[in-house]
């Protein structure tokens, strides 16, 4: 099989999109931006947390304006990807590792370390999470 260098362009731009939306949440974090943190998913997104499952972008930037304000003020996130699976034409599973930085910290306590898996689906022309879930990274 050839693979064209038009189409190798377009899986790297691919790739360079859908490796960005970690750092696109981890700015919108930082700036507890709401709706920028809500942009990040597909209108009927959903998002699964410890506790937490909310669908919809409405819903999603409800909670995370509550939670900017309550249980995450004056928190940051840290994130990087270290899988990428294709699931099909416009489908991939994105793995990431990463966590919550309580206020004034700079390194990540094993406590607060998650390990995140993020479905995205391309719509539209662009990358958005039809679904994110996270755990902790370690055992109990």
């Amino acid at each position: 099989m050839t693979i064209t260098t038009e189409a190798a362009d377009a899986a790297a731009q691919s790739q360079a999109e859908i490796a960005a939306i970690p750092a696109r949440m981890v700015r919108a974090w930082a700036a507890h931006d709401a709706d920028a943190f809500a942009d990040l998913f597909a209108e009927d997104g959903t998002l699964i947390l410890p506790g937490v499952y909310r669908t919809g972008r409405a819903e999603i930037r409800d909670f995370m304006a509550a939670a900017y304000q309550g249980v995450y003020r004056g928190t940051t996130v840290t994130g990087q990807p270290i899988a990428l699976k294709p699931l099909g034409p416009g489908a991939v599973a994105l793995i990431t590792v990463g966590g919550v930085l309580a206020p004034g910290q700079d390194q990540l306590d094993a406590g607060n370390a998650i390990r995140a898996s993020w479905t995205l689906v391309k719509r539209d022309g662009r990358w958005v999470l039809a679904v994110y879930q996270n755990c902790p990274r370690d055992p109990a």
